[in-house]
């Protein structure tokens, strides 16, 4: 077996890993905020400002995971475009 296939193998196991782990992180990050709405609506001691401050961090939250989803998905592509024009010069040899 080639090398640069084997290589594109592991490299497809660690993006299909990478995706099922973080579609089970954004899970729980969406149960965690729905459970921090329900004791936001449910708190009325809680004053407003609070409030904003709650939604202001789960909003970040969304943001950087959804920044770092589209850091790693750049950088799969990257070394996916790596091995395919690899093996675009490799062909001509054979």
């Amino acid at each position: 077996m080639d090398s640069s296939k084997i290589a594109k193998q592991m490299i497809d196991f660690q993006k299909t890993m990478f995706d099922n782990t973080y579609n089970a992180m954004v899970l729980v990050q969406e149960q965690t905020e729905r459970m921090a709405n329900t004791l936001l609506d449910q708190s009325t001691w809680m004053p407003e400002e609070g409030r904003k401050a709650i939604r202001g961090w789960v909003d970040a939250f969304k943001k950087g995971r959804e920044d770092f989803k589209k850091g790693v998905d750049d950088n799969f592509k990257r070394v996916e475009d790596f091995f395919s024009a690899f093996d675009k010069e490799k062909k001509p040899e054979a």
